[in-house]
């Protein structure tokens, strides 16, 4: 009798130290099977066709799973029918204020005569640029009322033809000119009802992480960069897809003249087999801004 109730005593004591032990491993197991969150984005659609095909190809056939749009750039109106057509695939409106390229420019949608050239055409750079002297947004006077019509054009126009548009993004980094442009497009973020903004559910931005000229250098970078991706953590990656074709091959500026050779590369990292099966076999969601929602709910 004695031992019996030796023994219950012992059970008493033991079961529930089994239970929290079996609590605290359930729990881990289930922090680790939190995936980590990656964006990969597809950027500058609608300024051509190899771009538009370029990031369609991506996402179907690939990892993309936001393209963003430059509602100015004159292959917009393709644009718009494709996306159309892959109502599953994220959109940003690419907020544009310079084109950079040679052989093709574009234009302002409003009459914003202190970010055009004496063309009517968007200054080609954001920053100085020494083979483009006084050419650029930082060397001339911009006015912040013709950048908040502009940008509020640009916002309207991708509204009205874009079911699945979700967020702002910036061409060549142009929303962050100053204090005053980066409140006003928060604000018209706000207003419009895209402000998914990816600093608010901490999501990291990540690059290749070393030399990305050609392809296999492209690819072994992001590799290495999915390599390092915790889990129940939220990442971004950006860049252009492309095809290396006659289309391409005309569009550079000084100092990139590659454009084609380096968008194929893109295209390809972003479709390869071996990227693929590493995402799923590391167990990574990939998602679209509007995907950053549920992350922080």
């Amino acid at each position: 009798m004695g031992e019996f109730n030796l023994s219950r005593r012992i059970m008493n004591v033991v079961s529930p130290a089994l239970m929290v032990l079996s609590m605290l491993l359930t729990i881990r197991a289930g922090a680790q099977t939190i995936p980590a969150k990656l964006i990969v984005r597809g950027d500058d659609m609608g300024s051509s066709h190899t771009a538009n095909q370029a990031i369609i190809k991506a996402f179907k056939e690939g990892i993309v799973t936001s393209a963003e749009v430059m509602v100015n750039a004159p292959w917009f109106p393709e644009a718009v029918k494709l996306l159309k057509q892959k109502p599953g695939l994220d959109v940003g409106v690419h907020l544009t204020l310079t084109s950079e390229w040679e052989n093709i420019k574009w234009r302002p949608l409003t009459p914003c005569r202190s970010l055009v050239d004496s063309n009517g055409y968007f200054f080609p750079m954001r920053s100085a640029n020494e083979n483009y002297p006084n050419q650029s947004l930082d060397e001339i006077n911009w006015k912040l009322n013709d950048i908040e019509n502009e940008f509020r054009a640009q916002i309207e126009l991708a509204q009205r033809n874009i079911p699945q548009l979700s967020h702002v993004s910036a061409h060549m980094g142009c929303t962050e000119l100053s204090e005053e442009v980066r409140n006003i497009t928060k604000q018209l973020a706000k207003y419009y009802h895209i402000d998914i903004e990816p600093d608010e559910f901490q999501v990291i931005s990540l690059g290749y992480g070393g030399p990305s000229n050609t392809f296999d250098e492209k690819k072994s970078g992001f590799i290495r960069m999915l390599e390092t991706l915790e889990s129940g953590k939220s990442y971004l990656f950006v860049d252009h897809p492309g095809f290396d074709n006659v289309e391409l091959q005309a569009m550079f500026h000084i100092g990139y003249e590659s454009v084609a050779f380096d968008r194929q590369g893109v295209t390809d990292v972003f479709t390869d087999k071996d990227v693929i099966k590493i995402i799923k076999e590391s167990n990574i969601q990939l998602i679209g801004y509007n995907g950053l929602k549920s992350v922080g709910e």
